[in-house]
């Protein structure tokens, strides 16, 4: 019988995300694939220091040292498999328990999350995530410049943050705002406040969250969600709505009006949060794990 992933929650991670890469992609980069290969064999037996999605890939993985057996960690690389021992010595020396892999030498990997039912991806290469988003995907871009301070500490709750408009919600009240200002958005949003929004990338994978916290009694929750908006009032009022209609969970909501998310991130003990505008993920990778969500290109 083969092994069934449809129950699970499956995150596929590349090990630029997983892993700090920085100076072996730099050879890649100046030096080109030969080099980078023979880097990579050279140094096989040492051991890579985490990346940016390294704690919340272990928080999930902690979630199945229950036996619940909730999530399915898959790596998914443009390595070929005769550099990727190096990523493998290095999992294993953290302990995590990650046996599954799509290693497929300098391609595209976006081909091959629906055949792993990927519900969530991440990773360093931006085309890679923009195809996984436009193949309706839930993708981060993972923001460079290593690790906060603290992120490495091992926590007994997954917490992940998210934006509203083009990441759980589609774009088309941020596309107004972005053609007639904030009082044409605000005007809209309140005359269609009874209407829900239409699903963004994030909305799947906010509902399968969903369905795994209501597995679970209040008091022992694996995994707490955040919306972090710069919404406010009355545009508050269709998102509320609108979680409301779709039956999802939100532990937590801020409606900011403007006010920098950075801190209130840090507050909430984001493992990751998840933003389409680099202007909110890189003062808030400073603090917490980040990752840009690139807009959904629509074919013309």
């Amino acid at each position: 019988m083969s092994y069934d992933l449809t129950d699970r929650l499956v995150v596929g991670v590349s090990s630029r995300a997983l892993f700090d890469l920085e100076k072996e992609n730099e050879i890649f980069e100046n030096e080109g694939l030969e080099a980078y290969s023979r880097y990579q064999q050279d140094h096989e037996k040492d051991i890579l220091r985490p990346g940016i999605a390294f704690p919340l890939i272990r928080a999930l993985h902690n979630l199945n040292c229950e036996g619940e057996g909730l999530t399915e960690i898959i790596v998914m690389s443009r390595n070929s498999a005769d550099t990727s021992l190096r990523i493998f010595n290095s999992i294993s020396h953290y302990g995590l328990d990650i046996s599954r892999a799509a290693l497929v030498g300098g391609r595209p990997v976006a081909p091959y999350l629906d055949a792993f039912r990927t519900d969530l991806f991440l990773s360093a290469n931006e085309q890679d995530v923009q195809d996984a988003v436009n193949a309706g995907v839930a993708a981060g871009i993972i923001c460079s410049g290593g690790l906060p301070a603290g992120a490495e500490e091992e926590t007994d709750q997954i917490r992940i943050a998210f934006d509203g408009d083009a990441v759980i919600f589609s774009d088309e009240a941020e596309q107004i705002y972005q053609r007639e200002g904030i009082e044409a958005f605000a005007e809209h949003e309140k005359r269609r406040a009874m209407d829900p929004l239409p699903e963004g990338p994030f909305a799947k994978l906010l509902k399968t969250i969903s369905l795994v916290q209501n597995r679970f009694p209040e008091d022992r929750m694996p995994i707490r969600t955040a919306l972090v908006t710069s919404r406010s009032a009355p545009a508050h009022e269709r998102v509320i709505r609108t979680l409301m209609a779709w039956n999802v969970r939100i532990d937590e909501a801020f409606f900011l009006g403007g006010v920098s998310k950075s801190e209130v991130l840090r507050a909430f003990g984001a493992n990751i949060f998840f933003d389409d505008q680099s202007v909110h993920t890189g003062p808030a990778s400073k603090l917490v794990p980040s990752a840009r969500v690139p807009y959904i290109q629509r074919q013309q």
